[in-house]
């Protein structure tokens, strides 16, 4: 599929997207609590349709009924030998751990992208709480064969913070007591305070956190939660940073359904977005955002690497020379980001600088019209897209339906804003 993305201002109001990192968190959540949960303000992205697929197949039932959908589960008994997480990263990592609490043999496959990331971890990891895991020399597929016994264990947390958000949940669906889970190196913090606070609302059993180092569990329920549990789906940080970016370089627009207070990393785009002295105004309810002059930033994305393609579109509008910091987190994505982002944005004619662990780029200069490829990336979509609205010409962005995986709606968001 190709959109064509013309030169054109953005105003009026938009809800940001639902947040697949909450959205896929809470299916498994739903799936070890048990009982009711009704999720409101549903996710309807690809890895949002494939979370609530696998929790099926490991038990839960699913009801979709008006804007909401209706989970019931009695814990891990899963009705298929076979979990398939599509191109979801954080599906892969996190129902691992997950489906090894079942006794029998469950086989976890993905596609795409997904068959290409490294899940070592498995092999190395799992084997210590009592779990057979074969993997294909660190790829997907995987087989795994419980049940998981929560121990003392020590990870390396460099990679992703997925892997240990998957072992908290699965530590908490196995009962853990007096067992610590020890990480080095962790990467992405708040994404582990997303899901510490999604465990917390969902009355799972929530480990101490010591400096991100380590996480005790001693066996202490934070109270029985009710038959009937309701929890709302907050708006997504990592799709909404593009609506953000696009004010910013060509628009007026009005972004609601964002929740300033979140755990999500991504929220971090604001402070970035601050430093180039863009006309914002940020409220409990909403985020106004208006064209501006825009200044170079520098700016840490370790802890938020999703942000990278958002914010190389920003910096293509400001005058000077961006810095970006955490190239090392880029690897392993859809695509491999930091090498995308100099290709794609390279045929527009914004120069990317990729120097050791620091992505440098030089705006200013007039971004060209072109045909761009999204590489099967969703968020290379987007970016592309975003850094079209005040270029040359128009450009043409192929592989466009990658945005299902996480904004299904982004198309028709950005046509709903666009003037000509």
């Amino acid at each position: 599929m190709k959109v064509i993305v013309k030169p054109s201002t953005v105003s009026g109001t938009i809800t940001a997207p639902a947040s697949k990192s909450a959205m896929q968190r809470a299916c498994a959540a739903s799936l070890i609590k048990g009982g009711e949960t009704v999720l409101h303000n549903p996710g309807i992205s690809a890895d949002d349709m494939a979370a609530l697929d696998i929790i099926q197949q490991l038990g839960a039932t699913v009801m979709q009924q008006d804007d909401t959908v209706i989970i019931t589960s009695n814990g891990v008994n899963p009705v298929s030998q076979t979990i398939n997480c599509g191109e979801s990263g954080l599906s892969v990592r996190m129902f691992t751990p997950i489906a090894s609490l079942y006794k029998n043999v469950i086989f976890i496959n993905g596609h795409g992208s997904l068959t290409k990331r490294p899940l070592h971890f498995f092999n190395e990891v799992l084997p210590q709480l009592d779990v057979q895991c074969k993997s294909n020399n660190g790829y997907l597929p995987l087989e795994v064969k419980g049940p998981l016994q929560p121990k003392d264990i020590e990870v390396d947390g460099s990679l992703s913070s997925q892997f240990l958000t998957g072992l908290l949940m699965a530590f908490a669906g196995a009962s853990a007591n007096n067992v610590t889970i020890k990480v080095n190196n962790l990467a992405s913090k708040p994404y582990i305070d997303l899901t510490l606070q999604v465990m917390k609302d969902f009355g799972l059993q929530v480990p101490s956190n010591e400096n991100y180092e380590r996480f005790h569990f001693s066996y202490k329920s934070n109270g029985k939660p009710t038959d009937s549990l309701h929890y709302t789906v907050e708006g997504d940080w990592s799709g909404g940073a593009f609506l953000l970016v696009a004010g910013a370089i060509n628009g007026n627009i009005e972004v609601r359904g964002l929740d300033v207070y979140s755990s999500q990393a991504d929220k971090a785009v604001l402070q970035a977005l601050m430093q180039t002295g863009v006309i914002m105004s940020v409220e409990v309810e909403k985020i106004t955002i208006q064209k501006s002059k825009l200044k170079a930033f520098h700016f840490n994305a370790t802890d938020c690497p999703d942000l990278f393609p958002p914010l190389v579109a920003l910096a293509a509008y400001c005058e000077g020379t961006s810095v970006i910091e955490g190239v090392n987190r880029l690897a392993h994505k859809e695509s491999n980001r930091g090498l995308t982002l100099q290709e794609e944005f390279g045929k527009m004619g914004v120069e990317v600088v990729l120097q050791d662990n620091l992505m440098i780029i030089k705006g200013g200069e007039p971004v060209n019209g072109a045909v761009v490829s999204s590489h099967g990336d969703h968020r290379i979509a987007m970016a592309c897209a975003v850094a079209a609205l005040k270029a040359e010409s128009e450009v043409h962005v192929e592989g466009a339906e990658a945005v299902n995986k996480s904004y299904p709606a982004f198309w028709s968001h950005l046509e709903q804003l666009q003037k000509s």
